[in-house]
């Protein structure tokens, strides 16, 4: 069986959340062939993946939102790169179609979450199976204008998937999808904390520790903040952290969640697997609001409910204010279900082994 999984080259998220549930699926059926057809950094999905092996093959499937850095939103530049998209996706589908069909076993697509997959596995008559918290019509609709039209097609294209893995922490995905819900999709550390403490430096006080990362496009900020906390360590990928007495740098071949069991705190933007990361592992969050996005919103509300946090205005965070000597702030509701990614191997498992019958056809028209 080949698992085919379209990621979305928006953020490193889809990335981490894909790797995970495809993690729990090759060691439940270590047999299968999986295929990752995405835009994103193969460094990055190597790291993501670990030891897992899967095929690699560079696609761009959507654009998602253009953003300057990790908190602000472009909807001109948005606009631009989708116009471009539109000539050259046409081109991208038939490509990975013929390879597909090349490979004359049965096959079943995976997407998070570009609409654009629904065109592939239609043209093939393959399995479609979406791993969601959102989608792009959730996304682009508030933005309004050129965009409400947009928005529509991605809602027909959505509609068009066999099961949606309908994750936590999400916007309305109202497809008429037959769903199944999951809990937390999360991959797991792979180092020994004690190890990795030595070779860092850190303290054995969980709560001096504090990771400062902001996804694949990050933040920039004065690395001179971190001497307004000279009780704590902070550590991220910024290599300007090294110049300061209390920082750390992430090394190579390590991921935040690598980490995370040495922490008692993230500062981090909104962002849906830096938040299942840190649930997973206990770590409270100091979350600095995003606007012109609307998962931000969400993810805020839901932090509140499910996960220790300390939110943060912007300019907050520009000026040291971290609040890291403030008590986090309890959830209101409980905890999220910490399972979610060997859910979603299962129910992917599962219509796979009924769909397993079902050839690749010959793309007629995509």
């Amino acid at each position: 069986m080949l698992i085919y999984a379209a990621l979305s080259s928006h953020g490193f998220g889809h990335g981490s959340r894909t790797a995970s549930v495809l993690t729990e699926l090759a060691a439940l059926r270590p047999d299968w062939r999986l295929v990752v057809s995405s835009g994103l950094p193969a460094s990055f999905l190597k790291l993501a993946f670990g030891s897992v092996p899967f095929e690699h093959r560079p696609c761009q499937w959507d654009v998602g939102v253009v953003q300057a850095d990790a908190l602000g939103s472009d909807e001109p530049g948005t606009l631009a790169a989708l116009e471009v998209l539109d000539r050259e996706l046409p081109g991208r589908l038939a490509k990975e179609a013929a390879w597909l069909t090349a490979q004359a076993e049965p096959a079943l697509v995976l997407a998070d979450v570009p609409p654009a997959a629904a065109q592939l596995a239609r043209g093939l008559a393959l399995p479609l199976v979406w791993l969601a918290s959102f989608g792009w019509d959730a996304i682009y609709a508030p933005m309004g204008g050129p965009f409400l039209e947009r928005a529509e097609r991605c809602r027909e294209l959505y509609a068009q998937g066999d099961l949606l893995l309908h994750c936590p922490l999400s916007l309305p995905m109202d497809w008429g999808v037959p769903s199944v819900a999951i809990g937390i999709t999360s991959s797991r550390p792979r180092f020994d904390p004690a190890e990795l403490a030595q070779r860092l430096g850190l303290p054995r006080d969980r709560e001096r520790c504090v990771l400062v990362s902001f996804g694949g496009l990050g933040k920039a900020y004065d690395p001179a903040l971190l001497r307004r906390w000279p009780d704590h360590i902070l550590i991220g990928p910024d290599r300007a952290l090294e110049g300061e007495a209390n920082g750390r740098v992430l090394l190579p071949g390590l991921r935040p969640i690598d980490l995370m069991p040495l922490c008692s705190r993230l500062i981090t933007k909104a962002g849906y697997s830096s938040f299942c990361e840190a649930f997973s592992q206990g770590v409270g969050i100091h979350l600095v609001r995003r606007s012109g996005f609307a998962e931000a919103p969400v993810l805020e509300r839901d932090l509140q409910r499910h996960g220790e946090n300390r939110i943060i205005d912007p300019a907050a965070f520009e000026r040291g204010d971290w609040e890291l000597d403030q008590p986090l702030r309890p959830p209101t509701h409980g905890p999220l279900p910490l399972d979610g990614a060997r859910a979603a191997a299962q129910a992917l498992l599962h219509l796979a082994e009924a769909r397993s019958a079902v050839p690749i056809n010959a793309l007629e028209r995509v």
